[in-house]
């Protein structure tokens, strides 16, 4: 008994202990462990940066640079992430047509498949936000009251109260938001296209996003009443005096030379 005792009381008693126990963890793991799904993702995922990077040599890097590094043409990709990658390409506005202060949204490229592929190749470049999950960006799942108290905050200054867009400095412009899906106002927030400014998940939680993106899907679908009458462009109070100086001023002017003319005639008589 006594010589067992000493043999528990060893200093690496229990670092011999500590070995087996992680030697016997590893070896269930390796067992039970589904391996041929892990292979298969991983075999998958290196495929579409194969095909990515193919895609890439031939529509990206002459102006991008073959590393990604930008240059004269191009700004650098070095971790833009693949949200902004799926954001610009499957809007259609990269790659570009014809050089400009801004890239507008055209008809894509790419396929569905070849956009996930470059976008799968460029997040090699160096970490970056990721395309969000479909939850992230349900408006069903958001609040449009708040939603709509955070968009008059952060995003109306440029895209006009109802999310019309409006134009900016030096030929750019803050674009419509009707009929954008989804995803891509989500990525557009998180990634900060050309000159709109980012706002990452420590700016903007997650949640509020998707309360946003149900704020404008309210406001820009067919069935949502519009209580004050005419839209005008839903641009708020610039439309409303323009039209007011334009129809209101004019029938005013209008009735003033009519009176005028009429009275000269009643003096003449």
């Amino acid at each position: 008994m006594k010589k067992l005792s000493a043999r528990r009381r060893h200093p690496l008693a229990a670092l011999v202990v500590l070995l087996f126990a992680l030697a016997t963890t590893g070896g269930l793991y390796t067992a039970l462990a589904p391996a041929g799904e892990a292979k298969a993702e991983a075999s998958d995922s290196s495929l579409a940066i194969e095909e990515g990077k193919k895609l890439y040599a031939v529509g990206c890097s002459s102006c991008h640079g073959l590393g990604g590094q930008g240059g004269s043409d191009g700004p650098s990709l070095v971790g833009v992430g693949a949200a902004a990658v799926d954001f610009q390409v499957a809007t259609g506005r990269m790659p570009m047509a014809a050089e400009g202060p801004q890239a507008p949204k055209k008809p894509k490229d790419y396929s569905p498949e070849e956009t996930a592929q470059l976008a799968a190749y460029i997040a090699t470049f160096g970490p970056g936000p990721a395309i969000p999950e479909s939850s992230a960006y349900n408006p069903a799942d958001g609040d449009s009251a708040k939603g709509g108290e955070l968009f008059r905050t952060n995003c109306a200054q440029c895209h006009n109260f109802t999310g019309q867009g409006g134009a900016l400095t030096h030929g750019k412009y803050a674009p419509n938001l009707k009929d954008v899906e989804p995803r891509h106002i989500y990525e557009a927030m998180l990634t900060g296209p050309q000159a709109m400014p980012s706002f990452p998940d420590s700016v903007l939680p997650p949640d509020q996003k998707r309360d946003i993106i149900a704020w404008l899907d309210a406001v820009n679908t067919s069935e949502s009443p519009n209580e004050g009458g005419f839209t005008l462009g839903g641009f708020g109070p610039v439309s409303e005096g323009l039209y007011a100086w334009t129809f209101g001023i004019g029938v005013l002017v209008a009735a003033a030379v009519w009176i005028a003319a009429h009275t000269a005639k009643a003096r003449k008589s």
